[in-house]
């Protein structure tokens, strides 16, 4: 099974897996992945890897931007395989535990049937393992409290809650490339809009709070948004964040 991975940065790769995105980043041997995609995404993610001329032992870290399946379906087989460290904010550390589960509910998806596009969402999610609960049993927060990690392509995590309390984006700087996971989005099965968004209301643990950290992302200097659903979105990141708020509100 074949990924799509797109060169974005010097180092930086967005690859496309069953609907959802994740991030290889790479300095000389070394690898930091940011997100694993659904659990069904393995044979995929370990493809990526090796079009970037790399493998899973080179991945010296897992930076997870929150703690959903379609995020974290193959983090805990990396770690527990390859001894590699899964990082994440401390607020969604517990939540990659699974001691509690901020995910959109089989009843509110259900009640949303009627919606277009959100039926196939549904068989996909299903088809992907999307169900199912595979936790990270030592996850670990963030080995610096601020500023740029000591991992390939120094990225610098933000805290955007929201979307879950513990969410948060990579920004990196030098590159001005901004990994947003689901705090922005350029698109979703669900959504009717392309372009930066947030995803649908139902998506979210406190909507509110996901707007608000549009305010955040705004601040982020860059003109690449790497999401966690959609295309590679080209452009000035401040203009994206402001843009899903529009859309928003």
């Amino acid at each position: 099974m074949r990924a799509d991975v797109r060169q974005v940065a010097d180092g930086a790769y967005l690859v496309h897996g069953g609907e959802t995105n994740w991030v290889i980043l790479t300095e000389g041997d070394a690898v930091t992945l940011v997100d694993t995609g659904y659990p069904a995404d393995r044979e995929r993610l370990l493809d990526s890897l090796a079009q970037v001329g790399s493998s899973p032992e080179a991945v010296v870290a897992v930076l997870v931007t929150h703690a959903h399946n379609d995020h974290l379906g193959s983090a805990e087989h990396l770690r527990t395989a390859y001894g590699t460290p899964v990082f994440l904010h401390p607020a969604e550390v517990p939540h990659a535990r699974r001691e509690f589960l901020q995910q959109v509910s089989v009843g509110t998806v259900l009640a949303n049937a009627w919606r277009p596009g959100v039926l196939p969402w549904m068989v996909h999610v299903l088809r992907s393992g999307g169900t199912e609960q595979h936790p990270v049993a030592a996850p670990e927060p963030f080995p610096a409290a601020s500023g740029p990690l000591d991992l390939p392509g120094r990225p610098v995590p933000v805290h955007t809650p929201g979307h879950t309390d513990g969410h948060a984006v990579f920004h990196l700087p030098e590159a001005g490339v901004v990994v947003s996971g689901d705090a922005l989005v350029s698109g979703h099965a669900t959504a009717r809009l392309k372009g930066p968004q947030l995803l649908p209301a139902m998506f979210h643990h406190q909507r509110e709070r996901a707007v608000a950290s549009l305010d955040v992302i705004e601040e982020l200097a860059g003109d690449t948004l790497l999401p966690g659903h959609g295309p590679v979105h080209r452009g000035s990141v401040r203009e994206a964040a402001r843009r899903a708020r529009e859309h928003a509100l």
